[in-house]
């Protein structure tokens, strides 16, 4: 999911995905981790709202971090409900309107005695060649459900159709990993849907791109993922970040999220290296400019968001926050 805001613009918001893991091996690789400038960050800022999954298997269908980015962009709708195929459209210069918009991430699926497994998308390694190939294939069987398939990247196409207004999808980064069938929406709405899963699976297992991928070792595209659906509300078209609203400029990395997916914590650790040098070294010339900005750090179970302090406040409670290591607060996520 990106964030649509001006890339060169100075943050004041900065949305960390990732940033801690519960797994074992991660927490070893955030002990070693050095980041000068978060620990800056977090002696100057005051913490904030703490929105944590439930204890119990009924969590939201959006991740920490997806709900935090809806929050921040004024994006009022419930998880799983944030039109956020219709608003990147928006974003990336579509007209403006009330249709309703879905994201199709083709997807790999590994079945077993018990459970369906979706693994993460990006592992399929999708030329754009194949992934159109692929939507053209598909494309007749979702007309004739009323939706049109639209290519945006090879990983992610767009879809229109009414039978994604009002839907609950839950989001990629909730379903990677999981029995998929936790997941599967099994509203009346969604009926259309789910046949035509079962009809993909039947057409792909026989497309002559998976037979050349199969011939590569490569995993087999044999399945989708519906997301993001929704529609733009009426009366209020662009969600957009607006100065005039009063919004924030977000900046929401992605660097660490592909490598906490992977579990590949070398390359988690260098990432968060490199958004400490970066991403954390400009909120910080933001704060002292401005005297304004917001950090949230995100798990796979909770965001914890820190704002800055009126400067007289700040001068009380300094030396206490000094001692709030980035490790420290990291692993309480």
């Amino acid at each position: 999911m990106s964030v649509p805001s001006p890339a060169l613009s100075p943050p004041s918001h900065l949305l960390i995905p990732y940033a801690a893991s519960g797994s074992p091996a991660s927490r070893s690789a955030l002990r070693a981790l050095q980041l000068p400038n978060l620990a800056r960050l977090l002696s100057r800022l005051k913490p904030g709202l703490n929105d944590t999954d439930p204890d119990d298997e009924a969590h939201p269908l959006a991740m920490p971090h997806e709900r935090a980015l809806a929050r921040a962009l004024g994006v009022t709708a419930p998880p799983g409900h944030a039109p956020w195929a219709a608003l990147e459209r928006l974003a990336s210069g579509g007209q403006s309107s009330n249709e309703a918009w879905a994201w199709i991430a083709p997807c790999h699926c590994q079945v077993g005695m018990d459970s369906v497994t979706l693994h993460n998308p990006s592992a399929l390694q999708l030329a754009e060649a194949d992934s159109r190939a692929l939507m053209e294939a598909m494309a007749p069987y979702f007309s004739e459900d009323g939706i049109t398939l639209a290519f945006d990247t090879p990983g992610r196409w767009l879809a229109r159709g009414e039978v994604f207004r009002d839907l609950a999808t839950a989001s990629l980064d909730r379903v990677i990993g999981q029995n998929v069938n936790a997941w599967m929406t099994a509203s009346k709405q969604a009926k259309p849907l789910r046949r035509l899963q079962s009809e993909m699976q039947m057409l792909l297992y026989t497309h002559p791109v998976n037979d050349a991928r199969l011939a590569r070792g490569l995993p087999a595209v044999n399945t989708f993922w519906v997301s993001g659906a929704g529609a733009l509300p009426e009366g209020r078209p662009s969600l957009l970040p607006s100065p005039g609203e009063g919004r924030k400029n977000v900046i929401m990395p992605t660097t660490l999220r592909e490598a906490a997916l992977r579990e590949d914590w070398p390359v988690w650790t260098q990432a968060w290296q490199q958004i400490d040098a970066t991403d954390c070294a400009r909120l910080l010339a933001t704060l002292a400019q401005t005297g304004h900005a917001t950090l949230t750090l995100c798990s796979e179970r909770s965001a914890h968001t820190f704002e800055a302090m009126p400067p007289s406040l700040l001068s009380r409670v300094s030396g206490l926050f000094q001692r709030t290591t980035p490790t420290a607060v990291l692993e309480a996520l």
